[in-house]
């Protein structure tokens, strides 16, 4: 289960800062290319309103939110997947996180430069996934050509493999050719098991986030709008945040004052909040909910897991001896007021191996080992 994201783009178009204020753990930025080099890793909770509401309802010690992991990687540059700019290493991170959050710039100022000395997000979106669908490309020519020696295997099934698996790298290889990444090419599940070895970049789901000046949190800008019409092209989301507005917010530790410094700047939420939610929802994440006792805590697990599965999140004991979980819905406890009222109105139920868990359920599993 992936839990983390890789924040990939060009030099200078705000990565580090939006890292910076979404973990509040300060990554070096600076107004030229490369000044990111070594990964910085953070932990973000996820914002969640249904945990808020449980803590007032059943009060607890703790209250524990979901996290997701986010990665702040290197600018990439074009010429990145033939060694440019410390292309190698940057591509090698990109193929351990789980999704990639795309960071295009839509702002104009000059003071700080752009590494093609233009802003064009449509170019500049271009230029990032031609250079991680050629890393692609170059991983399956490597493969093909190790593939013609194991189809001239001694071992029947390594030459059988082999020979299944040679048009599907041939059809792959030519679509990374044009530019396009792999996920948008139509593969079954038989096709992508027989490719998961690869661990190729293009695969992995991606977002857009166009970060934007104060001027254009509206979205409705023009450079936004070229973001959005690729993102909606390739059937993904495009988030819209000021990263320099989004690190002011970051750097103000009272929550009250973080409250009106939103409602100053026109917004609802924080942009950051929006972000989290995205990408959870994106790497098929959910939650689940443990109540009451010494903690309140909100549990990730992967959409379409059964109740054993999920059980094996907080334990794997819980798995391995799980007989049954007692399960009512959050929304059934907000509307009951209490715990009590939701066993006399019948909605506590008892669900078995079988069950798919559903986001938003508070569970008590019952296990024998």
């Amino acid at each position: 289960m992936s839990l983390n994201c890789g924040i990939v783009g060009l030099p200078n178009v705000g990565k580090s800062t939006i890292f910076s204020a979404l973990t509040a753990a300060p990554a070096e930025a600076a107004n030229y290319p490369f000044c990111t080099i070594d990964p910085n890793v953070g932990i973000v909770s996820v914002p969640d309103s249904r945990l808020e509401k449980i803590a007032e309802l059943v009060p607890a010690d703790k209250v524990i939110p979901a996290i997701v992991e986010f990665v702040d990687i290197a600018g990439l540059v074009k010429g990145a997947s033939k060694g440019e700019g410390l292309g190698n290493k940057f591509l090698a991170n990109i193929r351990e996180v789980g999704m990639i959050v795309h960071v295009v710039r839509c702002f104009e100022n000059p003071d700080i430069v752009h590494v093609e000395n233009k802003i064009n997000p449509s170019d500049d979106i271009e230029v990032i996934n031609i250079e991680l669908a050629l890393a692609d490309l170059g991983s399956v020519e490597n493969r093909l050509s190790k593939n013609d020696r194991f189809a001239r295997s001694g071992d029947k099934k390594i030459r059988d493999t082999a020979l299944k698996i040679k048009p599907l790298l041939e059809r792959l290889a030519a679509h990374l050719g044009e530019g396009h990444a792999a996920r948008q090419l139509d593969l079954t599940d038989d096709e992508k098991a027989l490719l998961y070895d690869l661990h190729l970049i293009t695969m992995k789901k991606q977002i857009y986030l166009c970060n934007v000046d104060e001027d254009g949190l509206d979205g409705q800008g023009d450079f936004v709008k070229q973001v959005r019409d690729i993102a909606d092209k390739e059937g993904t989301e495009a988030v819209v945040l000021c990263g320099k507005l989004e690190a002011d917010i970051a750097a103000l530790d009272d929550p009250e004052e973080r409250a009106v410094f939103l409602e100053e700047a026109g917004l609802e939420e924080s942009g950051l909040s929006r972000l989290v939610r995205t990408t959870y929802k994106t790497l098929g994440l959910r939650t689940f909910f443990t109540v009451g006792g010494t903690e309140n805590k909100a549990w990730t697990f992967q959409e379409g897991m059964k109740a054993p599965q999920t059980a094996g999140v907080i334990h794997t004991d819980f798995e391995k001896g799980f007989i049954k979980a007692d399960v009512y819905h959050c929304d059934d406890l907000f509307e009951a007021g209490t715990e009590g009222a939701i066993k006399s109105a019948g909605k506590l139920r008892i669900e078995g191996k079988e069950y798919v868990v559903q986001d938003g359920d508070c569970m008590f599993f019952k296990f024998n080992v």
